[in-house]
């Protein structure tokens, strides 16, 4: 498949390596590239990580970068949408493109605010009902907003 014709995952800094791997299953299953971005929590061959994504690594398509910097570089003037809590605007309200790239920040702290102030019209939160509740966990938060945007590109 082309890269113009592809939805990205793009995780930045990510900790926890069962979720990076529940989301590599995800991206083995929709057919989705799934983005890496240092520093990791973990090392990429971490038995969590691969115990997460169970035999479905060799589907999927994981692109390391060693920096947010050097991720802009090769793919800034893609369409990037922000995915984070602290966002506004609901999820649902953005209109995804085949060639977006969804990006998710650190389960501990999520996207820096100067990125989500710098992206603001790109910026997108998924709304939570419950009383306590800081955040939902990373692997489900991705999957909600792929599904979405593979729903209104007509691909499920």
């Amino acid at each position: 498949m082309d890269e113009i014709d592809e939805m990205h995952i793009v995780l930045y800094q990510p900790e926890i390596p069962p979720n990076t791997g529940s989301i590599a299953r995800l991206c083995a299953a929709t057919n989705t590239p799934l983005h890496l971005v240092a520093p990791l929590g973990f090392k990429i061959d971490d038995k969590h990580l691969r115990r997460a994504g169970l035999d479905y690594w060799k589907y999927v398509d994981v692109r390391c970068h060693d920096s947010w910097k050097d991720f802009l570089r090769e793919h800034g003037r893609k369409q990037l949408l922000y995915f984070s809590k602290k966002a506004t605007q609901s999820y649902t309200t953005a209109r995804y493109r085949k060639e977006n790239f969804l990006v998710f920040g650190p389960e501990t702290r999520g996207l820096p605010q100067e990125l989500l102030d710098a992206n603001a019209d790109r910026a997108y939160r998924i709304p939570m009902m419950g009383q306590g509740v800081r955040s939902l966990n990373l692997s489900n938060a991705v999957s909600i907003v792929l599904y979405e945007a593979l729903r209104q590109l007509g691909k499920v």
